[in-house]
């Protein structure tokens, strides 16, 4: 029989050892994958099982948002100006890819908070949490690609090569809401507030992100997009997918480096304080 692998735990902080912290952290999350399998599956089957509209709630937020700026832009109410593809369609395409960064920025906290009282009785590898809550937003935004197969047909969008490079950009979208959310998830266990703020900051964000219109090319609306992170990776998804091209391929190479390395700190991060979340969570 294979032997048990035995665990000290000690008081001295984990980054005066970084090797055995990223050995740990490495053997932890590969020990992980089955279990954050499981409460993928169980969170999933209880979100739909007691609702009446059921896995139609996955398409519902993205198609409301759209058709509320199609209504908007054909009533003259709003003017989003010359779009490359047909407006509905641009904006069905912008408002699911800005579905899955929300999702993903509320995944963390939402998936800690839920499992409070496992993660206060249970020792597991913490990461099985948030990998269940990642597997989460990628089966909706799965769902959600039936929505864009649709606009692909009736609004006759052309199939370029560039959509082959389009799930890495989606990918970094999606990576770039976890990393966000994990900043986040320390405060909002502690504090309730966050998690309310989350709401009104992600829907003012909205508006100084691409989603509904194209970049404008000056003015000081310009100047909040530049600086806006969301913005090269969720115009550089939408293009690859409907136009086959990155114009902005240098904004969306350094947004996409800093996230990738931003996560491996908030990974790290995450793991050094939650066990202190998990005893102020258990007191």
């Amino acid at each position: 029989m294979a032997e048990v692998p035995v665990i000290v735990y000690t008081p001295e902080s984990q980054f005066r050892s970084p090797r055995r912290l990223v050995r740990s952290m490495w053997r932890d999350l590969l020990a992980s994958r089955e279990l954050a399998w499981r409460l993928m599956v169980r969170d999933i089957s209880a979100r739909y099982r007691q609702s009446v509209l059921g896995i139609l709630w996955a398409f519902l937020p993205p198609i409301a948002t759209a058709v509320v700026f199609i209504v908007l832009n054909r009533a003259a109410v709003i003017n989003v100006g010359t779009t490359d593809i047909p407006y509905p369609a641009f904006v069905m395409f912008g408002t699911v890819l800005w579905q899955l960064f929300t999702d993903s920025l509320n995944a963390p906290l939402k998936a800690v908070t839920a499992n409070k009282s496992i993660l206060a009785k249970i020792n597991l590898p913490r990461e099985a949490i948030i990998l269940s809550a990642v597997g989460q937003v990628a089966f909706d935004f799965g769902i959600r690609l039936l929505i864009l197969a649709g606009v692909y047909v009736i609004f006759r969008v052309p199939l370029t090569w560039g959509l082959l490079l389009a799930p890495f950009a989606i990918l970094m979208l999606m990576l770039l809401g976890i990393m966000i959310g994990l900043l986040l998830t320390p405060l909002g266990v502690l504090y309730t507030d966050v998690a309310a703020a989350l709401s009104i900051i992600t829907s003012l964000w909205l508006f100084v992100t691409p989603v509904v219109y194209p970049p404008p090319e000056h003015g000081i609306l310009s100047v909040l997009i530049s600086l806006n992170p969301v913005s090269p990776l969720l115009v550089g998804a939408r293009d690859l997918a409907t136009r086959g091209t990155l114009p902005d391929a240098g904004p969306f190479a350094i947004v996409s480096g800093l996230t990738l390395l931003g996560l491996l700190v908030m990974w790290v991060l995450f793991r050094v304080s939650l066990p202190i979340l998990i005893e102020r969570m258990s007191a």
